[in-house]
């Protein structure tokens, strides 16, 4: 069954020379695409299922065209999350960290293999079975797959719900299946930037606001370092849906979706917060990763104080 807080449930199964895949695109949600309101005070229970905790191997699936700029970008940003040396603060390793005070222990990311696939195998327009079964392509044990689409792959319920997602899928026969993590995350350059690659590109709803200039001088690029954020929070926190989150279990707030648009202190619907600013280029960042890197990261909701933390 697979869920999103704003798509319908998925239910499908995928038979491959016996072997069973049954996808969950659960948890889906990413950003939600809805503005914010007023809320009772925000708390995310947990509900006894396993995290994703010690040595995680992250595999990349490239469908699509990317320059190896936009990969480095994306790279960095996951290599960003357990460095091996201190980053400066505040640092994409810090914002990471908040996932240990979710019970306790930490998700060390270690990047791992990669797929590029440039010849669009399942053409330009994908159901969600194609996500799961790119995603089923590599290592799943102690892993996240994680499957980019270029800017020009239209995917179910892209733009119109959902700028990325995450859930599981089970693979082998039914008496010995085992469930695995993927994520997948769209680039929205050119379909939907004024919905997925918000606060860099003027929203097409709700109030508006300047938009800021992004980091590494790719809006699409740095709306998706925004949305892979949102959905491996939740990922790791929220695999299997029975983790942290509130609501429904098949629409569920995570430890970054329920912090929606919040990127600084002070943030409202239309402003992303207070944020800082590169001295030469004018963009807009809250973390510093490595290679020199810049990024404008999601608040994200810390399970001791029980609000919506910022790096800034």
């Amino acid at each position: 069954m697979a869920s999103s807080s704003s798509t319908p449930f998925y239910c499908f199964a995928l038979a491959i020379s016996f072997v069973l895949l049954v996808a969950n695109p659960s948890m889906a949600t990413t950003r939600k695409l809805s503005a914010l309101v007023e809320q009772d005070p925000l708390v995310l229970k947990y509900h006894k299922g396993e995290l994703l905790k010690g040595n995680l191997t992250v595999n990349l699936i490239w469908y699509g065209k990317f320059t190896p700029i936009q990969r480095s970008i994306l790279i960095d940003f996951i290599q960003s999350l357990s460095p091996s040396r201190t980053l400066i603060s505040p640092s994409v390793s810090s914002w990471w960290k908040t996932t240990e005070k979710y019970k306790t222990g930490s998700s060390k990311i270690v990047l791992g293999k990669q797929i590029i696939d440039e010849k669009y195998r399942f053409g330009k327009s994908l159901k969600n079975v194609h996500i799961v079964y790119l995603a089923s392509q590599l290592k799943m044990q102690n892993s996240i797959n994680v499957v980019f689409t270029a800017k020009d792959v239209a995917v179910e319920g892209f733009c119109m719900s959902k700028c990325g997602s995450h859930g599981s899928a089970s693979i082998g026969k039914m008496k010995d299946s085992k469930k695995f993590a993927y994520i997948w995350v769209g680039n929205p350059e050119t379909q939907c930037a004024g919905q997925c690659a918000w606060p860099f590109h003027q929203p097409i709803y709700g109030p508006q606001s300047p938009p800021l200039v992004s980091p590494n001088a790719d809006v699409g690029v740095d709306g998706m370092v925004i949305n892979l954020a949102t959905v491996l929070a939740g990922t790791v926190t929220n695999p299997f849906k029975n983790g942290f989150f509130q609501g429904p279990a098949t629409a569920p707030l995570e430890a970054v979706s329920a912090c929606t648009g919040i990127f600084g202190k002070g943030a409202y619907p239309g402003y992303a917060g207070e944020v800082l600013t590169d001295k030469v280029t004018g963009a807009s960042f809250n973390a510093r990763g490595l290679n020199g890197r810049k990024y404008l990261l999601p608040a994200m909701w810390d399970p001791k104080t029980s609000t919506c933390l910022t790096l800034v």
